[in-house]
This record gives C-alpha cells, structure tokens and sequence, in this order.
C-alpha cells in the first residue's frame, strides 16, 4: 500500500521500517546474486542489467549506458522541490575470494571485497522504498548506479556525460559500508572525510655492469633505496603536522640477477592528502628530492606525478539533515569519526554540489573483517538498516 503525505507525518519510521522489511529478503537475494558474479571497472555488463530489471519492476523511469555500464532512476515527487542524488558504487576487485560461503564469487581471481555489492542492492531498496512513497516528497530523487570507483573513473565519466544535470542536481549524497563499524551503527565526519589520491612513478636510470666492480656502473638499486627513505621525510619534515598526509612506496622493480648491476628501477607509490596545500607541499617534495638524488648519485629520475581524486568534502548542509534522519529513523545510532586517509571519487560530485557521505555500519559480530580482504564477509543486516536510513534522509531533505 502507498503512504500518502498525511499518513506519513505520524507514522513516518514505522512507514518506513515496514516497506523495507517487505522487501528486505528481496534484496538478501539480489545481493548474493550480485556478490556471485563480481565485474570490474567499466564491465559491470550483468550488473547494470540486475539494476536495470529491478527499477522495471518497479516502475521507476530509468536510463541505462551511461559512462558505458552506469545506470540512473528517477524519482519525482508529488510537489515541485531540489533535485537529491544518492549514488552506489557497482563494481568489484580483482581478489581471489577465500570466504567459502555458498555465495562467494564462481569468478576466478575476482572478489566484491569493498561490498559495492551491498551498495548497489542498498539503493535499490531505497528507489523501491521511495517509489511506494513518493507523493509525499516535495522534489526530485535520482538514483545513481556507478561504475568503476576502484579504478577512480567512473564519477569522472559519469559527470562528463551530464549525470549531474537533466535534471540539475541540487545535492548528493554516497554511502560506503564499513566493517571495522558493528553492523546497526552509522558514522559520520565533518568537512574533508576522505583523502585526495595522487600517484607516482620514478624510474631512476643508471648504468648497468659487473656487481664486482660497482665502481664501473651507476647503481639505480642503491639510489632507489636513498630516495626511498628520502620521502619518508616528506610527511615527517615538510608537511604541517595538522595536515595528515599518507607517502606510500607500493612497489619498486629493478633487477634480475644477484651478480648484475641493472640499468633502471621503476618505484610506484601512493599520496594521501586530506588539504590542497599539503598536496602541493608533498608533490613539490618528491620533485625535489628526485633531483637531489640525480646530482648526488649520478643517476637520472622519470617522475611521472599524476593528481587523482580530490579529497572528499563533507558539506553540513547535507550532513547535518541526514545525521537527523538516521537518529529519528533508527535512534542514537550514529556517531562522528576521525577522517581516513582511503579515497574515492564521489569526491568529484562533493567538488560539484553540496554532499556527504554516510558510513553503514556492516561489521558482523564475533568477527574483524576489513576492506579489500579476500575473506571479507559483511553482515547482510547492514542492507535494511541502510535501505531506513538514506529513505528517511531523502524524505526529511525533501519534505
């Protein structure tokens, strides 16, 4: 049955509750089936298609091929009013999954480690939950299905193609499921929330030779090392210490033989940043030292520094009505926590309009999972309670 905007005044959280219980089982099972054929950035091929069955079934207008594999439902409400976005992200990692659950990956080498499983099978209760009650909403709500957050593009792509107008978006808000909370708990942060991510690689050239005779040979492995423990220092010594900053070495290759001297060796690493300043301060540093180390030990450094994402901005005019919901919806449930150094490009919809991003969340109990582990396993009770929490925050912001 549909709630009309008289009935919801008064029984708004049990309106709400009621709807995604009735659907909830549903969405247990759209998520294992989601969860068993994982796809990566830009592939998400069946994925859409799930998305785009659900919001047919529905009866929600949807629009789907957008940035390749994105999909997007709209939702009007019943008086004129803003336009709300609230984005899931839908594709998985290139993980080997080790849960054994009945429902575990059946491709091999790739895993929905991050739970954007979950996220896409939480908005689409929302949409479902919306839809039943949407003549009680005064305004818009577009429901963003993404693709490729782990290759950092897919927000990018989406915006480049308008996902963020017809109709203009007034404000966003993206969610991310967290294991290290209990599953029924929801955080929050204040202003910068996530990092900026930016990337490099150093290739440092020397001259290969003789390991017996180092002398007759300029050896990249030894400056690589310098440099390596140089950028240390970048963070230690250079960045304000309120300014948290993150200089990660990921990866370093040279060599193949213990009795020779290589050529070159490639250093990949990582910056995370959560201010513009130390962004710059970070990357002028590592130029530098890159040079240092060419005069002082005759070598010549490729540096290759790629900005990514901007640092995620919390905006209060979006957090603060959608903290409200979560504690009128479910209670005093919700807490503010530090930010994380992690990144993800619903940054660049925070850069275009006020948004904010909500933590679910999905820690089962007796366990201690993270992200981005092969054995993670969230609990599917942070589905529902998530499905509550966005809908009473879309219908307070737009009531």
């Amino acid at each position: 049955m549909d709630i009309t905007h008289a009935d919801l005044p008064n029984d708004m959280q049990a309106a709400i509750a009621k709807h995604t219980g009735e659907i909830e089982a549903h969405l247990i099972e759209v998520r294992r089936d989601l969860h068993a054929h994982p796809e990566l950035a830009f592939e998400e091929v069946r994925t859409a298609g799930v998305v785009a069955r659900e919001l047919e079934r529905m009866g929600i207008t949807h629009e789907t091929g957008i940035a390749k594999t994105g999909v997007v439902g709209i939702i009007q409400g019943g008086r004129p009013g803003p336009v709300l976005a609230i984005r899931a992200d839908m594709d998985a990692l290139p993980i080997e999954e080790r849960t054994g659950l009945p429902w575990a990956s059946t491709k091999p080498g790739l895993m929905h480690a991050c739970g954007h499983d979950i996220h896409t099978t939480t908005l689409l209760g929302v949409a479902e939950v919306l839809h039943k009650i949407a003549p009680s909403l005064a305004g818009t709500v577009k429901l963003i299905f993404q693709p490729a957050e782990e290759a950092i593009g897919g927000a990018e792509r989406m915006i480049a193609e308008g996902v963020l107008d017809n109709p203009k978006v007034d404000m966003a808000i993206g969610f991310h499921n967290y294991p290290h909370i209990p599953v029924g708990e929801f955080s929050f942060c204040h202003g910068p929330a996530l990092a900026a991510a930016d990337m490099f690689k150093l290739v440092v050239h020397g001259k290969s030779g003789h390991a017996a005779h180092p002398y007759a040979a300029v050896d990249p492995i030894v400056a690589s090392a310098s440099l390596i423990m140089q950028l240390q220092t970048v963070v230690s010594r250079e960045v304000r210490p309120l300014h948290p900053a993150v200089v990660t070495v990921g990866a370093i290759n040279g060599g193949i033989a213990s009795n020779i001297i290589p050529d070159s060796v490639t250093i990949k690493g990582t910056v995370r940043t959560l201010h513009a300043d130390a962004q710059d301060v970070a990357e002028d540093a590592i130029r530098r030292l890159c040079k240092g180390i060419e005069l002082s030990m005759r070598v010549k450094i490729d540096v290759e520094y790629q900005r990514g994402v901007p640092a995620l901005l919390n905006d209060d005019r979006v957090l603060e009505p959608v903290v409200d919901a979560v504690r009128k919806q479910l209670g005093p449930v919700i807490h503010q926590k530090e930010p994380s150094m992690g990144a993800e490009d619903f940054a660049l919809m925070s850069q275009k309009v006020p948004a904010f991003q909500l933590g679910i969340g999905s820690g089962a109990p007796g366990r201690d999972d993270r992200l981005h582990n092969s054995g993670y396993a969230p609990d599917e009770a942070c589905i529902g309670l998530g499905v509550q929490a966005l809908a009473r925050a879309a219908v307070e912001i737009l009531a």
